[in-house]
């Protein structure tokens, strides 16, 4: 099933995001998924419902729970995706920016202690936690909105950017604390990459609407942390938990969001923000390309199944996998890495990726039938659902196919802002 009658590894023609017919199929699989979740996403007692395979409402949302819950990273995220929508003029984008912003101000934000609850039900919080994957993304939704011209988004902008620099960021190691109670009492000594891998993507986007520098100082200290020094010297498998020193726990594993072992699709995020930030940083720390590239020869190398195609979700620290399941978003982020790697380095095997990479969301998650992507398969490639439960997510397949139409020089809302689309 791995093997191709074309050969992609050495691709004829220009590249897909040359032509235009390839670049009108990512604005209509683009639309598709504004579709999808535009339709029924917003709940009338604030924030969005978490959608089934058919665009339905989930009952108590994703996870399940055992009451109607809304999830900050959820909030946030259908934000930043609308203010996309927005930006690309489509019509009724700024309706559910204006709902999730009011909702974050008025819902998420603890109005005693400052910060945003993990997550809320229909009367009072339902999880108090000051997590920081969470506040990462409410400085994304920020600067999203900021870029989409929201009114409210300076005051969001200026609230996260203070509590992330009073209470997340740990100033000796140049990077962020991983949670905290409602009072801000810290929860654990635990310390995750993957929560200071996202905030790098949003200090990077804060940076752009704003021109502050000490978003992007931050943004270059946290790789360096986790790439430059942790990753480098591990074999380049991404270590992703660490103890309150950063010394790397190689045991550690709980869940879908904390698992054991080493993250491919992770690897791939890092390798497109890396050469992100080479880019803003005025394409001249050699590191941080010379980095993107070997990130992501080793994730097609060892998290690529050679049977039949996918990203595996994990491997351990030998490189085989540990859970054969493929998600969505790990090839999501193949995508924008590939992308970004053709148009930077000229060599035909990156748009050979990017092309089978898409041939393969197209065969396998993409779903025709019902909308937007399956979120995840088993290791015979069959829709399955632990831990995710139908569609909650927009965010990364939305940006797959909005990153190939935009110059590898910043963010998402920053090439829609600066550059436009054109067809």
């Amino acid at each position: 099933m791995n093997s191709y009658s074309i050969d992609v590894d050495r691709p004829s023609g220009p590249r897909w995001v040359n032509q235009s017919s390839h670049r009108a199929w990512l604005i209509d699989e683009a639309s598709r998924l504004l579709d999808f979740y535009q339709a029924a996403s917003i709940n009338p007692e604030g924030g969005f419902f978490d959608l089934d395979d058919r665009g339905t409402p989930l009952p108590t949302g994703w996870p399940p729970a055992s009451a109607p819950t809304r999830n900050l990273f959820q909030t946030t995220r259908i934000v930043h995706c609308f203010s996309l929508g927005h930006l690309l003029g489509r019509p009724g984008s700024s309706q559910l920016v204006d709902h999730g912003m009011r909702f974050l101000l008025n819902g998420h934000r603890d109005t005693e202690h400052g910060g945003y609850f993990w997550s809320n039900g229909y009367r009072s919080p339902l999880d108090t936690t000051k997590n920081a994957y969470g506040h990462a993304f409410v400085l994304l939704a920020a600067s999203s909105a900021k870029a989409a011209g929201h009114p409210d988004a300076d005051t969001l902008l200026a609230d996260i950017s203070g509590i992330l620099d009073t209470h997340f960021w740990d100033e000796e190691f140049g990077a962020i604390r991983e949670d905290f109670h409602r009072d801000w009492t810290p929860v654990e000594t635990y310390r995750g990459q993957n929560s200071n891998m996202h905030l790098t993507e949003a200090l990077m986007a804060a940076f752009e609407v704003t021109g502050d520098t000490l978003y992007l100082t931050r943004a270059e200290r946290i790789a360096t942390l986790l790439i430059k020094t942790a990753t480098a010297n591990n074999n380049w498998r991404l270590p992703e938990h660490y103890d309150e020193r950063w010394a790397i726990d190689y045991e550690y594993g709980r869940d879908v969001f904390r698992p054991y072992g080493s993250t491919i699709g992770h690897w791939l995020e890092w390798s497109r923000l890396l050469l992100q930030l080479w880019s803003l940083k005025g394409r001249s720390d050699d590191w941080m390309k010379a980095a993107a590239i070997k990130l992501f020869d080793k994730s097609v190398t060892e998290g690529w199944s050679p049977e039949n195609g996918g990203f595996y979700f994990t491997v351990g620290w030998d490189g085989k996998p540990v859970d054969k399941d493929r998600y969505w978003w790990p090839c999501t982020e193949g995508i924008g890495a590939a992308a970004f790697l053709a148009d930077i380095t000229g060599e035909a095997r990156f748009e050979g990726w990017y092309r089978r990479i898409w041939d393969w969301c197209e065969q396998h998650l993409i779903d025709r039938q019902n909308g937007s992507w399956h979120h995840q398969l088993n290791d015979d490639l069959k829709p399955t659902n632990d831990p995710w439960y139908g569609k909650p997510d927009l965010y990364h397949s939305l940006q797959a196919t909005l990153i190939p139409l935009l110059p590898t020089s910043g963010s998402v809302a920053h090439g829609l802002l600066h550059s436009g689309l054109k067809l």
